[in-house]
């Protein structure tokens, strides 16, 4: 490709709403440009990294015996209503009618319309398994599209199903379907962590997150330096000492004054007392249903632990009205003692066992002191309610776990029977009675990948792409394009890259040396060679390879073999 002809043009400036590098970078570099809120054009820079992740993405498949479908955008809100999430899938859903007010949804995500779709042709147990994929446009109505393609509302995005017999062999395609989104990743060239994740509204059991590691990352992992073990930390499980025993306290529970001191911050100050030594409580609504949710002091409560412990759809925090019904008194001093029969209690493990400890009195102005488990207060299931951090030991070797920060770009989870059971997806078995397949889902953001790539990979001067996506592996740079002398060299570099199957552009645009290589940088070519009169004259050309700033001086008949095992080097098979 000559830069002369393509649709290209660099910029200086900065969006205003262009807060991470690869906003900043994507758009003075040419690659996007904004429509609207959250919705982009790809131009073709973009489009061709872009196209090369999605290459990646179609042969690592291919050699797992995935087929490709394409289904539609446009969903009608009866499959939704079938499986029970067009109630509960939120805001991010944008739903509408058409002229004969028939609802619809914009697609966020397929399960549904696979599903229907092979339900309709799933007749008996023969046929299984199957592995379908695509590659589409989703939208999801974000409250506050942010950060480019990291988080806009329409996006590219693989997507897989899995349907087999039983959950045993529906397992295996999962972790079949995990060690090909290694080799995905690992093909990318991004340094990346598999980790354990929630299901979240997708559903299912089983789940695991692949975070591009960047430092601007929206996501919290913890990982432990000592095994294998590493989650997202809405994930991440949770260890904990026993309490101290009850016998060790035994003052009687009493209230205490504690005026204006509603949080556990201001009741510790008060008191002289660590937040370590305080049950927190909080009253939610969890689908509809009160409930009270108690961890320590030190802790922050985990809604989507909780969501997936529960197996529920909605929480959300109860209402003033609802706390002073409920527990007589208002939020900050709500305390388990006296509640247990009339909402149900939820106790996080960090508080098991625990005695001596303070709450809310449940009544204004008021906390309860000397508390003890199970002397004072019981409560209805206790599990892992909270959110794990840096420091916490690690739940399978007990060393302390490390905190980074990722970028999500793929996920796949295991989904059971929760799609065909509601939907009717059935087969027959081999003695003729009706079975659910048994399903997963497995889905990668393929511009975020994209987005995150440059998130993880860029210096103050601009993209520094991993060679196996960026849009060109190689730009041939003529640097005088008044002299016959370098325009011939320049040409013939360009025509033995092409004829070795490098994909390589040559800048023949009529711009200073110093313009040319200012752009060669912030668009972040793996290896940039320019060629000029003095360098020409000695019988050299100097090739720069981006990611070092290492430079190197070959005559031309050099350049193809070095280039092509350059880039066998830097490219994972």
């Amino acid at each position: 490709m000559r830069l002369s002809r393509m649709f290209y043009r660099t910029m200086k400036e900065i969006p205003k709403e262009a807060s991470i590098p690869s906003h900043q970078l994507m758009f003075r570099a040419g690659m996007i440009q904004q429509v609207s809120s959250g919705i982009y054009n790809y131009l073709p820079l973009a489009l061709k990294s872009l196209r090369k992740i999605e290459t990646i993405i179609r042969e690592v498949l291919k050699k797992n015996d995935c087929e490709e479908v394409l289904l539609p955008v446009v969903q009608p809100a009866d499959l939704w209503k079938e499986s029970g999430r067009w109630e509960f899938y939120g805001d991010e859903l944008l739903r509408f009618t058409d002229r004969r007010n028939n609802e619809f949804c914009l697609g966020p995500t397929h399960e549904e319309v696979i599903t229907d779709m092979v339900r309709r042709n799933l007749k008996s147990y023969k046929q299984l398994p199957w592995n379908l994929f695509q590659i589409q446009t989703k939208f999801r109505d974000e409250i506050r599209p942010r950060f480019g393609l990291m988080r806009g509302r329409e996006f590219i995005m693989k997507d897989g199903y899995s349907f087999d017999r039983d959950s045993d062999t529906s397992r295996e395609t999962y972790y079949r379907m995990y060690r090909a989104y290694e080799e995905i990743f690992n093909r990318t060239g991004l340094q990346y962590k598999a980790v354990e994740a929630l299901t979240g509204n997708i559903g299912g059991s089983l789940s695991h997150e692949f975070q591009v590691l960047a430092d601007s990352g929206e996501d919290l992992i913890l990982s432990c330096p000592g095994c294998s073990y590493a989650a997202n930390i809405e994930k991440g499980r949770t260890v904990f000492a026993s309490g101290r025993p009850v016998e060790q306290v035994n003052e009687r529970s009493t209230d205490i004054h504690t005026p204006d001191a509603g949080s556990i911050e201001e009741v510790s100050e008060f008191l002289g007392r660590d937040p370590i030594d305080f049950i927190k409580t909080l009253l939610y609504k969890i689908d509809g249903e009160p409930a009270l949710v108690l961890v320590r002091g030190d802790r922050e409560v985990n809604e989507e632990k909780i969501l997936s412990v529960l197996q529920a759809n909605k929480i959300e925090l109860a209402d003033e009205e609802t706390v002073r019904i409920l527990c007589g008194t208002e939020t900050g001093y709500v305390g388990p003692v006296g509640l247990y029969g009339k909402v149900t209690i939820l106790a996080d493990r960090s508080i098991e066992g625990r005695s001596g400890m303070i709450c809310g009195a449940n009544r204004k102005d008021y906390h309860r002191i000397n508390v003890n488990w199970e002397r004072d207060y019981r409560v209805d299931r206790i599990d892992d309610f909270s959110f794990a951090r840096s420091g916490d030991p690690c739940p399978l070797c007990g060393m302390p776990m490390e905190e980074y920060r990722g970028i999500e770009v793929g996920q796949v989870f295991h989904l059971g029977t929760k799609y065909s059971d509601s939907m009717g997806c059935t087969y027959l078995d081999s003695e003729g009675k009706e079975q659910p397949a048994h399903m997963g889902c497995y889905g990668i953001g393929v511009g975020r990948t994209l987005a995150a790539a440059i998130e993880q990979n860029h210096d103050e001067s601009g993209i520094v792409w991993p060679a196996a996506i960026a849009p060109y592996e190689v730009i041939v740079m003529p640097l005088q394009m008044n002299s016959e002398e370098v325009l011939e060299a320049g040409e013939a570099i360009y025509r033995d890259l092409m004829e070795a199957g490098v994909d390589v552009l040559i800048d023949d645009r009529a711009e200073r040396a110093g313009f040319k290589f200012n752009d060669a940088d912030l668009i972040g070519y793996p290896l940039q060679i320019g060629i000029g009169k003095k360098s020409l004259e000695n019988g050299v050309v100097e090739l720069k390879i981006r990611k070092s700033g290492e430079k190197l001086e070959l005559s031309p008949s050099e350049v193809p073999a070095f280039v092509s095992e350059f880039l066998g080097r830097e490219k994972v098979k």
